[in-house]
């Protein structure tokens, strides 16, 4: 069992910034990928941005030049710096971490960004 909780979520104005944390139980080593999703009111889960099991990252074409994954193995601690924030990235942030075939999630913090 991998158990994630992120935090740092809250309401900003168009423009501003916010880091997102997530703090894994087990070892980043361990993990297969670990990444940042996100589901807004009516909408599907999306992709935010990820580490893959080899390290590269992946980003949505919207996140692109504002949001930056990143990690601290020794605190087994994934953080997404989202810069610039519109509107449209108001919505529920959730980190994932998949291991051995399973996929796990945290509960997910909001963002919610003020026009």
């Amino acid at each position: 069992q991998v158990q994630l909780v992120e935090s740092g979520g809250g309401l900003v104005q168009a423009g501003g910034s916010l880091r997102l944390s997530c703090v894994a139980s087990a070892s980043i080593f361990t993990l297969n990928g670990m990444g940042w999703y996100r589901q807004a009111p009516g909408k599907q889960r999306e992709l935010v941005a990820v580490f893959s099991s080899t390290g590269s990252t992946t980003y949505a074409d919207s996140v692109k030049g504002r949001f930056t994954i990143s990690r601290d193995n020794a605190k087994n601690t994934m953080y997404l710096q989202m810069n610039s924030l519109k509107p449209e990235d108001t919505a529920v942030y959730y980190c994932r971490a998949d291991r051995s075939y399973r996929v796990y999630w945290g509960q997910g913090t909001q963002v919610t960004v003020s026009s």
